[in-house]
């Protein structure tokens, strides 16, 4: 019997052939799903170690350097840390690292000349949250808490200390132990009057487990903590 250079030879079934256009296209899709992926990964690997190294230069400046030397290598790492966030809009943690470096430099300017670092701030960090809820593990509610307290209120700026005390609280409810939350919201406390609490606060910020990557800081924030402990 003669056969047409298309029909299935004896050893393969006929439902094979009609299979592997199938099996093909799947194994293209496969492929293209598994590239994409990579793609997206390469790109989020590549954001993720331009922050390491801010990260790493931050906590560098604000533990190592007097407050006085700190505005001019803030103001670098803060103009790097927008361009990183608006080359990636849609990542919350950029965002957050953008606000505390921000704030950061509003603390190292000081005085009115701080105002538009503060505001930079906020927008960076309600953007953050927008994106994310829990604010990079509730540092976000942090340094917002920390800017609304300190920061002049209306019609100067935008302090408010209502608004602080409920940015504590909601990074307490995320990070209950935190050393960060804990010192920033018994230095509130202490500065409203309320010593009972601001103690247990600070008790707390001193007990606190050091973060990775934030050892420096964090062990600053409790020697802080000591300091403000010991004047209650």
């Amino acid at each position: 019997m003669s056969r047409t250079l298309f029909s299935a030879s004896p050893d393969v079934p006929s439902t094979a052939l009609r299979r592997r256009p199938r099996r093909l296209l799947a194994s293209t899709a496969l492929t293209l799903v598994t590239l994409s992926a990579c793609l997206a990964s390469g790109v989020a690997l590549a954001w993720q170690g331009e922050l390491d190294q801010l990260k790493n230069r931050w906590e560098s400046v604000t533990t190592s350097s007097a407050l006085s030397a700190q505005e001019a290598p803030l103001t670098a790492l803060a103009a790097e840390a927008h361009e990183l966030s608006s080359a990636n809009p849609n990542v919350s943690e950029l965002l957050v690292w953008e606000g505390i470096i921000e704030a950061s430099l509003a603390k190292a300017k000081g005085g009115l000349g701080a105002l538009d670092n503060a505001k930079a701030a906020r927008r960076a960090l309600e953007r953050a949250i927008a994106l994310d809820a829990n604010g990079l593990d509730g540092s976000a509610y942090v340094t917002l808490g920390a800017l609304y307290d300190r920061a002049p209120g209306w019609p100067v700026a935008f302090g408010d200390d209502d608004k602080a005390e409920e940015m504590f609280k909601r990074a307490l409810t995320i990070r209950p132990g935190g050393i960060d939350v804990n010192y920033y919201y018994a230095a509130y406390l202490a500065d409203e009057g309320r010593d009972a609490e601001a103690r247990q606060h600070a008790e707390k910020a001193i007990a606190g487990a050091v973060r990775a990557g934030r050892e420096a800081s964090d062990e600053a924030l409790k020697a802080e903590a000591r300091a403000l402990l010991n004047e209650l």
